[in-house]
């Protein structure tokens, strides 16, 4: 049976872990608090397509109870992953695979890349500090997976679908591997939708898009996505935010299959929908800004890419969240993306 650890069974990971436990796989959590004694308690629970299932799972707030996996899902903020990479050591064995279901470009984004510029085979260190995942990990470990669709927390030990069921998965190199078959197997028979990519970095870059911009506009603003692309000023702003964003993935070989209109009215049809970094605002948790908008700005200042419209919008939501006492200010990083 193939053993799977969720480390960090919120939302998403919450959905994957009801998913990998329908097909059949060893699935065990790493949570915290309230949630985990709740999943502890009384099973996880999960309520999707009008019906509650609830999944008996190992789940503890300590990786050494559940030992040695053949896949590690990290479902965590891709900030919160740095300063607790020592704790995953229980779960990785020889073969382990750790499967990133973050937002934002991944930590691993440019091993076997072959973008033919000095970023190939580094850590990104916006997202990375100090390669502490590159190094304690090991890039050969990744598989990547984009996540699409939304879930809720609205109760410990609750996890509730609300639209989507796609994730896409890839090897960093594209190459089409028996790990990355199995994966994507207990997936789809778990209900969900895992396409195999062998171009997996199109796909982050097209998400990536609107998260680096709609993500800190509607969060200084706390518009909704089609109120900012239905206002000319601001959809402005995204566009220019956009063609900065692609001028970037395109400098390290990303194909960008949707022009920026299609993806601004593709973002704006999601009537009343507020993105996640604005959801932090409005529920005072830690804001998501380093994958979103911190690793385009640092790729632009590595390659020598102008960015204005990024730099001036990240500037002020970073004053937003370090106001709020959402966002913890990090002079090495910032030195990085606003070099003085």
């Amino acid at each position: 049976m193939t053993r799977v650890c969720i480390f960090g069974a919120g939302a998403i990971g919450g959905l994957m872990a009801g998913a990998l436990a329908e097909a059949g796989a060893d699935v065990s959590i790493v949570a915290r608090g309230p949630h985990l004694a709740a999943m502890k308690k009384n099973g996880m629970v999960l309520r999707m397509d009008g019906r509650e299932k609830t999944y008996k799972v190992a789940a503890s707030d300590d990786p050494a109870d559940l030992g040695g996996q053949d896949y590690v899902v990290i479902a965590l903020k891709a900030h919160s992953v740095p300063p607790i990479v020592d704790k995953f050591a229980p779960l990785l064995g020889k073969e382990t695979a750790v499967v990133s279901a973050v937002n934002g470009l991944p930590w691993w984004y440019f091993y076997k890349a072959g973008t033919g510029t000095a970023l190939d085979d580094t850590p990104i260190e916006t997202v990375d500090p100090g390669g502490a995942q590159w190094k304690t990990f090991g890039p050969e470990r990744a598989i990547g997976c984009v996540v699409y669709p939304a879930a809720s927390v609205p109760e410990p030990g609750v996890i509730e679908h609300k639209y989507g069921n796609r994730f896409s998965l890839g090897e960093p190199d594209g190459e089409q591997t028996e790990r990355l078959e199995t994966l994507s197997k207990l997936m789809i028979a778990g209900g969900l939708k895992a396409p195999r990519k062998g171009r997996l970095r199109d796909e982050i870059w097209i998400k990536l898009w609107g998260n680096c911009s709609f993500n800190p506009v509607s969060a200084l603003t706390g518009a909704s996505l089609d109120l900012i692309g239905e206002n000319p000023a601001c959809r402005d702003v995204v566009r220019r935010m956009m063609l900065e964003c692609k001028a970037v993935g395109e400098a390290v070989g990303a194909r960008f299959a949707v022009d920026v209109e299609r993806r601004i009215d593709g973002g704006a049809e999601i009537v009343g929908h507020k993105p996640s970094t604005r959801q932090d605002v409005e529920q005072g948790r830690p804001m998501e800004l380093d994958a979103l908008t911190s690793t385009v700005l640092e790729l632009a200042r590595r390659l020598d890419i102008p960015t204005p419209t990024l730099d001036a919008v990240a500037a002020l939501v970073r004053m937003q969240g370090v106001v709020l006492d959402l966002y913890e200010r990090k002079p090495a990083l910032e030195e990085i993306i606003f070099p003085s």
